[in-house]
């Protein structure tokens, strides 16, 4: 059941991409506003996760999913009735604050209550619905979006999750283990300073990102970019020395320290950057480049959605030589599927042949980096800090996504020039040479120094 909201959350992530034309020519939205409209969500969700992860142990789990639960599906109501691009911005914020509060504790719950191989089937199937859940947001938001219900356009994207929130909400009240009253865990603090350090130094970094093209790269963007890594650097001296004096750090560093875990973060984050960045160009290209309609953009996708699902549920019984490359090789098969896919799009035409495959290898080599790394990272983390690592695991999912709209989505909308396809096809294929390039850093840099 938690898997379900998991699925919905998600959804509601790239759900918009395929919302976003449609969205931007009823509201009248900017580039940078379009922009805040879908990264929006990932700003505070990405801001609040760790916290979301430590508020389920200091208030309980149970407790904490269905109050993220709750705000989600208020929010979810409230986005479909905005009026205006500010207000859709405002709810947008609030939902991923939703889901902040509600999506930890999905990875917590699994690393609580499963042990031994029952842990990582639980965690692939975790996997399989990250994966699924982004490519399949474009199908399904295709299909809202061109079935225009009752004449409302884009708001059924929003609207949909309001049945299904209030449907989980009734169930898991019923379902979900109470929580416990006692534990070692909820006598650790909620570490305001770490939070607000990371809030800002987060923001600092997204918020340029975001807005910095559309205004031409002013001199606060660049003090902000500056001025993120800096805070960077004080949010990680502050927990370090607040472990050291036996404080409760908003990340411990002894899960930093698990083997393999910093490699898995920056894979991560590579595949997730790489992952949201190819979904919100290529819709931008479809439907504004090509004039395709919300369906038929969404269902161009349908081969990466499958792809990526059927990878997720299924790499851990592939043969065991083969689970070591995986990861790289998955990096690698991305990499030259973006360039096949951007070339068959680039003399401004659908595509032809070489597209359908092209999606198929974007698919299943983006699932290849990610859920190995993940399942991988997760498997050998102690009951105890499931937390911390979930927590810190799903922020920098979140980031790398954020990274990704926010980069590759303003590469892209810099390099439109002019309207009509062939213009739009320019922009993509240097958008996706962008794109093979990052792949290719994922596949070198997470190699161990002996095999290089």
């Amino acid at each position: 059941m938690v898997l379900v909201a998991q699925f919905m959350a998600l959804l509601d992530v790239f759900i918009v991409n395929v919302a976003a034309p449609t969205i931007r020519a009823e509201l009248s939205a900017s580039g940078a506003g379009l922009q805040l409209v879908v990264a929006g969500y990932t700003i505070t969700y990405a801001v609040l996760l760790i916290t979301g992860a430590r508020l389920g142990d200091l208030l309980g789990h149970r407790r904490m999913y269905l109050g993220g639960l709750a705000l989600f599906t208020v929010a979810s109501l409230a986005c479909g009735l905005a009026a205006g691009t500010g207000q859709l911005i405002a709810f947008r914020l609030v939902q991923g604050a939703g889901s902040a509060l509600m999506l930890p504790q999905v990875l917590s719950l699994i690393q609580r209550n499963f042990t031994g191989e029952a842990r990582v089937r639980a965690l692939g199937a975790y996997s399989a619905v990250l994966a699924t859940g982004a490519a399949a947001g474009q199908v399904v938001g295709g299909i809202l979006v061109s079935a225009d219900l009752f004449g409302t356009g884009w708001r059924p994207v929003f609207l949909v999750n309001v049945p299904i929130g209030l449907t989980l909400l009734v169930l898991g009240a019923r379902i979900l283990p109470r929580d416990a009253r006692t534990g070692p865990e909820r006598t650790r603090g909620l570490d305001l300073p770490g939070l607000l350090l990371l809030a800002a130094a987060v923001s600092l970094l997204t918020v340029p990102l975001v807005l910095g093209e559309e205004q031409d790269w002013p001199l606060w963007s660049w003090v902000s970019l500056g001025g993120s890594l800096v805070l960077l650097a004080v949010f990680g001296a502050y927990e370090s020395r607040l472990a050291r004096r036996g404080g409760a750090p908003l990340i411990a560093p002894r899960v930093l320290r698990v083997p393999g875990m910093g490699r898995a973060v920056f894979r991560i984050a590579v595949a997730m950057g790489v992952n949201a960045g190819f979904l919100f160009t290529l819709t931008l290209h479809l439907q504004g480049g090509l004039g395709h309609s919300a369906l038929r953009a969404g269902l161009t996708f349908g081969p990466a959605a499958v792809a990526f699902g059927a990878v997720g549920l299924t790499w851990r019984r592939w043969p065991a030589r083969t689970q070591r490359a995986l990861i790289p090789g998955g990096f690698l098969l991305g990499a030259a599927s973006l360039l096949v896919l951007g070339l068959s799009l680039g003399d401004g035409g659908s595509g032809g042949w070489a597209l359908y495959p092209a999606l198929c290898g974007v698919g299943t080599g983006i699932a290849l980096a990610f859920s190995p790394a993940l399942t991988g990272a997760l498997a050998t983390v102690r009951p105890e800090d499931a937390a911390d690592a979930s927590g810190l695991l799903a922020t920098v999912t979140q980031l790398g996504q954020l990274v990704g709209v926010a980069a590759f989505g303003t590469l892209f909308l810099g390099g439109v020039t002019a309207p009509g396809a062939q213009a739009s096809a320019d922009a993509l294929w240097a958008t996706a040479l962008a794109l093979a390039a990052a792949a290719l850093v994922g596949a070198v840099a997470g190699l161990p120094r002996r095999a290089r």
